[in-house]
């Protein structure tokens, strides 16, 4: 029997809603790294050393990380719309509040509102994507709303950079703070999910051919915990950790790493510091785009994502190995571009096999879980980088640890993650009975 299609109406609603989630994620991210490219004038005006940069830096994925297992709930809860719209605006102040903070103590509790409201971002698109695509069509959609991960770092080196020149590293932050606010105020007018836009039926069996019925329901707190007792979850868990780990080693310090560890001005940094990005911008859409072209193929649903993540996670453990051991300038950038193309690669991917491991209802949820241990991984990078850097006073050392990690996170990916999650095995039935 042929596979059915997506109508014009909901082809119409999908692209709104990619493009939607492809916007709040870049300004997600110019917003996240905007202190990295602020570093030295932040460092010199409030008398940080390296370490306690680090220490700033990690605050705010501390918090990220930490509000994942909650949101990730949240979002199969209450839905898209609301969460992101509330999530955008609250971020959006705490970059506003940036441009008054006199010390660091008061930076840190901008830094934790930032990471409160910025984490249904990711999970939640994952959502989107479940909600609006059929299982054959999510790759692609995923690979794009993941690339604002790579589209937001790649526009603000420049962006940023001549906006602190131009009016100040505060003003900076102020003027990307409205900016999101406006953003956000869209969002919440211009998205909805399924349910609200009355499809027909034959949209509706577009959406649902090849799910289980559960989609759409809420998911208990019982049933939320018992993800916890799947092999898949903690292979998602263990495995994301290397990928936030060497993600937020690069976001978070590659500015101040082209600037200490390879002289370049502050100007000349904000060019050079946007060129890997651009790379892992395709890298993401390359990646989105690769694991629907396996599954097309024959590749069950979970090979078909792991085989890019574990390639991309050893490319970019590979190419970091050289950027770190090279004295040229040029082939450093252009190993960490290639980096950045392969980790970004994997990390769509990564999100891609949410959307394809977790069960209908819990997309979310094991996204949220998956995007924990990410961010515990991406937590530790500045902490663990700044530190290492004020010991040795090299970047070598941390760059090379990186890399370890990230092969660490390439082998749980083949040897744990193996098959979906079935929300039902090991249920209770009293519990099941309920659904």
């Amino acid at each position: 029997m042929a596979s059915l299609v997506a109508s014009q109406r909901v082809k119409a609603i999908q692209r709104v809603a990619v493009a939607m989630l492809l916007i709040t994620g870049a300004v997600n991210y110019i917003d996240r790294v905007a202190l990295s490219i602020a570093n030295p004038l932040v460092r010199a005006d409030l008398h940080l050393s390296i370490a306690e940069m680090g220490v700033l830096l990690s605050v705010f994925l501390w918090t990220y990380a930490l509000c994942q297992l909650p949101v990730g709930a949240m979002i199969d809860r209450l839905g898209p719309r609301w969460l992101l719209g509330i999530g955008v605006i609250l971020w959006s102040l705490a970059q506003v509040a940036v441009g008054f903070v006199n010390s660091m103590g008061q930076f840190v509790w901008t830094r934790v509102l930032l990471g409160v409201g910025e984490s249904p971002q990711f999970p939640l698109g994952a959502r989107v994507v479940r909600n609006w695509y059929n299982v054959r069509d999510r790759g692609v959609p995923t690979g794009i709303f993941n690339s604002a991960s790579t589209l937001g770092p790649a526009i603000a080196p420049p962006l940023l950079t001549g906006l602190m020149i131009g009016l100040g590293w505060r003003w900076m932050f102020i003027v990307i703070g409205l900016a999101g606010l406006l953003v956000g105020v869209v969002w919440f007018f211009i998205y909805r999910d399924p349910l609200a836009r009355r499809l027909n039926q034959q949209e509706m069996a577009y959406l649902l051919e090849g799910e289980d019925h559960s989609a759409g329901q809420p998911v208990s707190f019982a049933e939320w915990r018992h993800l916890f007792a799947f092999r898949t979850t903690w292979g998602m868990i263990f495995g994301n950790f290397g990928s936030g780990y060497m993600i937020w080693l690069y976001a978070a310090w590659l500015p101040g790493y082209l600037e200490i560890q390879r002289h370049m001005t502050i100007a000349h940094t904000g060019l050079v510091a946007s060129v890997p990005y651009v790379f892992g911008f395709i890298g993401s859409l390359f990646g989105g785009w690769a694991c629907d072209r396996l599954m097309a193929r024959g590749f069950s649903p979970i090979n078909s994502r792991k085989l890019p993540i574990i390639i991309g996670m050893i490319g970019m453990a590979s190419f970091t190995v050289i950027a770190a051991l090279t004295p040229s300038n040029v082939v450093a950038v252009g190993c960490i571009a290639a980096a950045m193309f392969l980790g970004n690669m994997a990390g769509a991917t990564i999100w891609a096999l949410a959307v394809v491991a977790a069960p209908a209802k819990g997309v979310g949820s094991l996204g949220g879980m998956q995007n924990f241990g990410g961010f515990l991984g991406g937590a530790l990078a500045p902490m663990v980088t700044g530190f290492i850097v004020q010991v040795t006073k090299s970047f070598v050392p941390a760059l090379i640890l990186a890399a370890v990690v990230g092969i660490g996170s390439a082998l749980i990916y083949l040897l744990v993650v193996q098959r979906p999650v079935d929300i039902a095995e090991g249920m209770p039935v009293a519990v099941t009975a309920r659904r």
